[in-house]
This record gives structure tokens, C-alpha cells and sequence, in this order.
């Protein structure tokens, strides 16, 4: 048994939270460089490389990527060997959120109440996943997720006799009602099977997976480059203003259902499609 205190958490969170709102994952950079130099619309072009930029320019400055700052998506893969001492792991994890978007002059956009709308005022509650594998370390990972692409996804419960095509016509439609609003070039998660709210959270995770790791089934990485094909032939473009780069990568995680289901859910993220991780 390994004893973690609440106190490392915390300031491991609250450090998350301000270097994934201003670094992104070399695999954004390099996927946001490739579409630029593979883009054909002089508009999309320029817009990219205005998108580079602003990254040189947050990094440089160490401001935020964007000025949604998102609500703090905080992952935690728990070792079954690890023993959490000090108090609430999940009053440690939304006291490192309040610490890093209060410290690092972070955008709060977090309301206590969905109907009530007043601001909580330091960006919590985050929205936890907990996860217990094996071992005794504990995975961390925060992933701030702007709404602006967050209300461009979407849940259909599928019929099995629905099948592959259903799916296909399912990611192509949202992308496609969602058009400018997510601010593209766009990441797109999928997640298939489950129950409902599995194929949801599939989904949120699939948007954490490196865009230059290729799916280790040969089967979904197949689709995924075809799906990435078929988005981007729509022709939505960088920021909606046409081109040949509406998404930067499509991304899809499955799990068993039942025989009766096919659950399929979008997430969609922006093209600062923001995490980032530490093992403690």
C-alpha cells in the first residue's frame, strides 16, 4: 500500500489547471502546422496560421490559449495499491481547481446551479471521473472544456440494426448541425457501446487520446481516418470559413452492450483541444 496526501494533489491540480489552459500537446501543434501547409483556401490558411500565433504567443507570455478557460474535466486512474491521506480526494481535487484558476488568473465560468446561474467564483466544482486500476500510482489529468464546443455534442441511442452506416450518418450529422460554433479545425471523440452514459464518457476520454497514436484496432482506425476524410469534405473549414481542414483528427473508444443497443455518443472539442497529465 502506497500513501498519497491530499496536499500533493492539490498542487498538483491547481498546476494542471494553469499549464494545460496555456500549453498544447505537441500533437495539436503539429496537426494545426500540417493542416496549414496542406490547406487550399487562402482565407483558412491565414487563419492558421494566426492559430500558430496565438500559440508562440501564449506559451511566450504564459496567458491562456483561449479565453475559455473551460470547466475543469479532471480524470483520476487510482492504483488499487494507493491509500489517499490528508481528507477528501475530491475536496483535494476542486480546492487545486479553485487554487489554479484563482493563482493562475483564470477565466471562472462555473455556475453553483444550472437553473439559479450565480458563479461560484473560483471555477469549481470540477466534474470528476474516477477510475481504480492496477498498481500504486495515481494518474492525474485535467482537460478544460470550453462550451462553446461542449454544446455541440451529442447522445443517440442507436438500433442495433442501425449498425455501422447508422453510426457513420450519426458523427457526420453533428459535425455537420454544429458547423462554426465549435470553433474549428475541430477534434471529434466517439464513443460506441455501453449504456447511455458510458458512451458519453467513452467519448470525453477519446478527446485525451494523442491525435498521432493510431487505434490499436485496425478496424476503428480505418473508420476514424474515414471519418476524418468524410468531416472534412464538408467543406465547414478553419473557424467556418470553408476549406479542407474542418477537423484535425477523429478519435473513437468502444466498449461491450447490449444485445438490444448500440449507445453512440460526439464529443467535440475545438482545435485547443487542451489536457494534460501527471503520474504521481
Amino acid at each position: 500500500m502506497r500513501t498519497i496526501h491530499t496536499k500533493e494533489i492539490t498542487e498538483t491540480v491547481k498546476n494542471l489547471c494553469i499549464e494545460a489552459n496555456i500549453y498544447l500537446g505537441n500533437d495539436i501543434k503539429n496537426a494545426i502546422c500540417t493542416a496549414r501547409e496542406q490547406e487550399q483556401s487562402e482565407t483558412a490558411k491565414v487563419i492558421l496560421e494566426k492559430l500558430e500565433e496565438n500559440m508562440r504567443v501564449a506559451e511566450a507570455e504564459k496567458i491562456p490559449v483561449c479565453q475559455d478557460t473551460g470547466m475543469a474535466v479532471v480524470f483520476l486512474d487510482i492504483g488499487q495499491d494507493v491509500h489517499v491521506d490528508g481528507g477528501l480526494l475530491k475536496d483535494a481535487v476542486n480546492e487545486g481547481v479553485a487554487q489554479g484558476y484563482t493563482e493562475g488568473f483564470l477565466r471562472k465560468s462555473v455556475v453553483t446551479d444550472p437553473i439559479e446561474r450565480k458563479n461560484s467564483g473560483d471555477n469549481t466544482p470540477a466534474v470528476i471521473h474516477y477510475d481504480i486500476v492496477p498498481g500504486d500510482k495515481l494518474k492525474i489529468t485535467v482537460a478544460p472544456k470550453g462550451f462553446g464546443s461542449e454544446n455541440m455534442g451529442a447522445l443517440k441511442l442507436l438500433k442495433p440494426a442501425d449498425g455501422l452506416a447508422g453510426v457513420k450518418d450519426f458523427v457526420l450529422e453533428t459535425v455537420k448541425n454544429a458547423g462554426a460554433n465549435p470553433c474549428p479545425p475541430i477534434v471529434v471523440g466517439v464513443g460506441i457501446g455501453g449504456t447511455m452514459e458510458m458512451s458519453t464518457l467513452l467519448a470525453k476520454r477519446a478527446l485525451l487520446v494523442e491525435l498521432d497514436k493510431p487505434n490499436e484496432n485496425p478496424f476503428y482506425a480505418s473508420l476514424e481516418q474515414e471519418l476524418l476524410e468524410k468531416i472534412n469534405a464538408l467543406e465547414i473549414g478553419v473557424q467556418g470559413f470553408g476549406g479542407t481542414n474542418t477537423a484535425l483528427g477523429v478519435k473513437i473508444l468502444t466498449y461491450p452492450t447490449h444485445i438490444a443497443g448500440l449507445p453512440c455518443a460526439v464529443n467535440i472539442n475545438c482545435h485547443v483541444t487542451r489536457h494534460k497529465s501527471i503520474v504521481l
